[in-house]
């Protein structure tokens, strides 16, 4: 379906790809730094409104970092050159230029290139860069489009990725349906299908009884995510103190809270000084 042929990097499919699952995998066990390693498909506002910590730093959408990914977009216009050739690409969300380098002996590229024209759609697998301030994509790949069903898949496949990484993968069919419908209407401590435990019990532990409640907000989420070595991104954390109500989600009483609890010894930095984890 996406005409990469042999590209093992890509998986295309009428049905959510098997790259959705292993991210979705990677999701549910909190291995975010793997899936960085994964091809992602993205829009070009994601890519837009990505951030990085410095200069050399893994680019981030959200609290997942990001390597290698996918879109599709039209060309709104293109300008080669001898090096390389420009490609100013729209999907509907934003705008951004994407490069691919010219290699005279790749006839299979040089091939594409002459099909991709203004006003064609093309899907584009690449990594996110910088130069003088300008972002832009440096495409590996560059091909035409197989249709609007590549479109519309790839569309979906966007969001149910971006869906999985910021709430969990959706209920298993091997959980029944009186499991399902548990969590769809929130009986799992009021909670969204996709959150894989209720933070009520643990905040309320002997152990962190004699917290403030926004520390013990902040500690019981922390402690209902998957476990991993990198910890819960404190961006995780705003989001769900914002749903909760505790402490209006102020990023200020966010970070002095956090602060306490690793003066206390409670919580630690893990990766870096935005993940953070609880000790045992």
């Amino acid at each position: 379906m996406s005409g990469f042929g042999e590209n093992p990097f890509y998986g295309g499919g009428e049905d959510i790809s098997p790259r959705t699952h292993h991210l979705a995998a990677e999701a549910a066990r909190g291995e975010h730094t793997s899936a960085s390693h994964s091809l992602r498909p993205v829009t070009l506002k994601q890519l837009v409104e990505a951030s990085q910590a410095h200069t050399d730093a893994d680019w981030m959408i959200g609290d997942v970092e990001v390597a290698q990914f996918t879109t599709i977009a039209q060309v709104l216009s293109v300008q080669p050159q001898t090096t390389n050739c420009t490609y100013l690409l729209n999907d509907g969300t934003a705008n951004m230029e994407a490069r691919q380098w010219v290699d005279a002996n790749t006839e299979e590229e040089g091939g594409n290139r002459e099909e991709i024209k203004e006003g064609t759609y093309v899907r584009v697998l690449g990594s996110l860069k910088v130069f003088g301030n300008k972002r832009f994509i440096t495409a590996t790949h560059i091909k035409p489009y197989k249709g609007a069903n590549e479109l519309f898949f790839h569309i979906a496949e966007a969001a149910t990725v971006t869906l999985i990484f910021e709430r969990g993968p959706p209920p298993r069919p091997s959980e029944g349906a009186h499991a399902v419908m548990n969590r769809v209407n929130g009986s799992n401590g009021g909670q969204s299908a996709y959150t894989a435990q209720s933070t009520t019990t643990v905040a309320g532990s002997a152990q962190f009884a004699h917290l403030p409640p926004l520390q013990r907000e902040i500690i019981g989420f922390i402690l209902s995510q998957p476990k991993s070595d990198e910890g819960v991104h404190v961006a995780a954390i705003a989001r769900h103190i914002a749903s909760a109500g505790e402490g209006a989600g102020d990023a200020n009483k966010i970070s002095q809270a956090l602060d306490q609890l690793m003066d206390q010894g409670h919580v630690y930095s893990t990766i870096d000084d935005s993940h953070f984890s609880v000790s045992e």
